[in-house]
């Protein structure tokens, strides 16, 4: 899921691809780092809290300028904040810049004592280049909310040229050659891709790709769609025990 970017009274107000840090439930102090047009996006999820993607794109570009996001961390991290993460994350998906494989390297040689997150919707890793760009991360969070297209399409309403198949294997083959932690986060929308049958398919799925966590989620704030369902937590603990014997934590604050 995209982060919500709100940076009144933070540290980093005054940057433009800086925000926060904020106080994250799952990744502790977290600097996050916007490197995409506002809603620039593979996907337009229909829970997404940033609102509807206006450039739906799978073309990996240099969006806003390499060094203008290099230039900020640097000023930032000179002060030597406290930080759990620097987060790759913002109002879209930030494995779209072309640029991303570079920032990485600057950070891991210039501030190696700062550990790598990136939040992802998996949909670029076919991508062998960006596989590697990423590499150096110490935590990747894709996310994967669907495993039968016909879902994919109502929850995440993909570019055209992405599909559920694809992205599992992709998914795969990044799980086999990461050195650092993947923690697989799966949007739980109630009545749509909590049947049985989809579940059945995501524990398939979670087992080819192994992930060292598996994280539920749901809706936190409005989504995209008005009136979207939020489960209820008894529902959430029962997906996850049907998940079992996986390492599933609920992560949603949301639950009625």
């Amino acid at each position: 899921m995209a982060a919500v970017l709100n940076n009144e009274n933070t540290e980093t107000s005054r940057y433009k691809h800086l925000f926060g840090p904020v106080r994250s439930r799952r990744l502790g102090i977290s600097l996050g780092v916007n490197m995409i047009p506002f809603k620039t996006c593979s996907l337009d999820c229909v829970y997404c809290e940033c609102g509807a993607t206006t450039v739906l794109t799978t073309e990996r570009k240099e969006y806003i300028p390499t060094d203008s996001i290099i230039a900020e961390l640097d000023h930032y991290l000179g002060t030597n904040p406290q930080l759990d993460y620097v987060t790759f994350g913002g109002s879209g998906e930030p494995t779209l810049h072309s640029g991303l494989g570079d920032i990485i390297n600057h950070l891991k040689k210039n501030y190696p004592q700062k550990k790598l997150a990136l939040l992802t919707n998996s949909t670029l890793l076919y991508d062998s280049k960006l596989r590697a760009d990423i590499a150096k991360c110490d935590l990747v969070v894709p996310s994967l909310d669907a495993v039968s297209d016909d879902i994919f399409y109502k929850i995440n309403k993909p570019e055209a040229s992405l599909d559920c198949a694809g992205i599992i294997k992709n998914l795969i083959v990044l799980s086999k050659k990461f050195k650092g932690q993947i923690w697989l986060e799966i949007f739980i929308l109630p009545g749509v891709n909590d049947t049985d049958k989809e579940i059945a398919l995501f524990k398939e799925a979670i087992a080819a790709i192994n992930p060292a966590r598996v994280q539920l989620n749901s809706l936190d704030r409005p989504g995209t769609c008005s009136n979207l369902p939020v489960p209820i937590a008894a529902r959430l603990e029962e997906i996850a025990g049907k998940l079992t014997p996986f390492p599933v934590e609920i992560v949603s604050r949301n639950v009625k």
